[in-house]
């Protein structure tokens, strides 16, 4: 990554990009992030629009294949130093990669980019999407009528497809799911607006598939304050020392857990509260024993609530 990062300043009308091959591999280049790619124009007035791709979507495939770290890289965010985005359409990447080329500053820019979604049958982009319009920071949700939405769910990135897929089954047009885009700079007014917009709300959910402790959680929340008027309750898993579990089941039921509670189907008497997901937590060791126990492949996200949590 530091012979990329000197190529894109040697080479400044050049699209220059480094990619890790898992986003969490880019721990390993973790001196780079902090000596140069956040803080040179701070430090050194030396301006770079380095392109970082890392892979990034909680898919079962365990803790060292999950998470690029997000939350490490929204720590850095400040002063407009960079830009941190994780898009959800073929059309808003291409958009976000022809900015960065042509707009006149040079900013580095973090991309969170899919897996499973290179594959995802929803995820597509009409060729007008692509030869007009421009880089979406923040795409509203243009399927449901505002005046009868209740509930709105904020989220950034593949866990849209999960709700999405998840309202289509329940036939709940009362949610709206608004996609954050680019996460730094944050687009606040953009945000404002999309809340004054569903004023008959009464439900304000942040939704993320990383942990509590990690994602965008704490950086999205810094960005409101008591003028505001507005909170947002969170939809995570349970905080965690490591990103993701091995478990793939338990995996499985742990994405479940969070679809449920943002459409109000979970039974649980913390269903307006911050999910910590008493019901389950972290204790796939126990969640294993009980598959075993019962002789089951699976199990329903039912069958543990707040009244009854695993043991």
């Amino acid at each position: 990554m530091g012979f990329e990062y000197g190529y894109s300043l040697a080479s400044p009308y050049s699209l220059t990009i480094w990619e890790a091959q898992f986003g969490d591999f880019a721990n390993t280049a973790q001196v780079i992030f902090d000596q140069f790619l956040s803080s040179a124009e701070d430090k050194w007035n030396i301006m770079n629009d380095l392109v970082v791709l890392l892979p990034h979507g909680f898919e079962g495939q365990g803790p060292e294949h999950s998470s690029a770290r997000m939350e490490r890289f929204l720590t850095l965010a400040a002063e407009n130093n960079f830009q941190i985005v994780n898009s959800t359409t073929p059309a808003n990447f291409f958009h976000v990669l022809r900015r960065q080329l042509k707009r006149d500053i040079r900013k580095p820019l973090v991309i969170f980019t899919p897996k499973s979604l290179l594959r995802h049958p929803k995820c597509i982009s009409s060729i007008d999407d692509f030869t007009s319009g421009g880089f979406k920071e923040v795409i509203d949700d243009e399927l449901v009528i505002p005046d009868k939405v209740h509930r709105v769910a904020f989220c950034s990135g593949k866990v849209y497809y999960d709700l999405l897929a998840e309202r289509e089954k329940l036939k709940a047009m009362g949610v709206a799911l608004v996609r954050v885009e680019q996460l730094y700079p944050f687009p606040k007014t953009k945000v404002m607006n999309i809340v004054s917009k569903y004023h008959k709300a009464t439900s304000l959910m942040w939704v993320q598939e990383e942990p509590a402790n990690m994602g965008a959680h704490d950086f999205f929340k810094k960005q409101f304050d008591e003028e505001d008027n507005v909170k947002f309750q969170l939809v995570a898993r349970p905080a965690s020392g490591s990103p993701a579990t091995g478990s793939p089941n338990f995996h499985k039921l742990r994405y479940q857990k969070i679809v449920d509670k943002v459409f109000g189907v979970c039974d649980c008497p913390y269903l307006e509260d911050d999910c910590k997901m008493v019901c389950i937590g972290n204790r796939w060791a126990s969640f294993e024993q009980e598959l075993e126990k019962y002789k089951l492949d699976e199990m329903s996200s039912s069958f543990h609530s707040g009244k009854k949590p695993l043991k």
